[in-house]
Formats: C-alpha cells, sequence, structure tokens
C-alpha cells in the first residue's frame, strides 16, 4: 500500500521518471532473478556443508 502511495506521488511530482519506474522495474527483476537463485542455491550448499560438519558432533552425542 506504501509503495502504491509512493508510486502515485512520484507520478504527481514527476512523470516521466514514474512511467519509466512502472517501465524498468520488471526488467530489472527479470534482471536480478538468476542472483536470487544463485544466493538460494550457495545457501543450500553451505548448510549442507554445515550439516556434514556437525555430524561428528551429533554422533557422538553432542550439542551443536
Amino acid at each position: 500500500m506504501v509503495a502504491v502511495l509512493l508510486w502515485l506521488l512520484l507520478l504527481v511530482v514527476c512523470w516521466p521518471l514514474a512511467l519509466a519506474v512502472l517501465v524498468l522495474f520488471p526488467l530489472v527483476w527479470l534482471l536480478l532473478l538468476p542472483l536470487r537463485l544463485v544466493g538460494i542455491a550457495v545457501g543450500g550448499v553451505l548448510a549442507l556443508v554445515r550439516a556434514l560438519f556437525f555430524l561428528p558432533a551429533r554422533l557422538l552425542g553432542g550439542r551443536p
């Protein structure tokens, strides 16, 4: 809701910039989508490495 109000304010104050934002926002989102997927994959790999690192301690009864 706040984003819509800010966009409407920008539309009133400077309509060419508001229209440019309206057109460019989906393109920027599409360009950043692969980086988000890489971040998710790296987080999964780090979680796997952490689980493997703490596996011997868990098997011996320690608390991580």
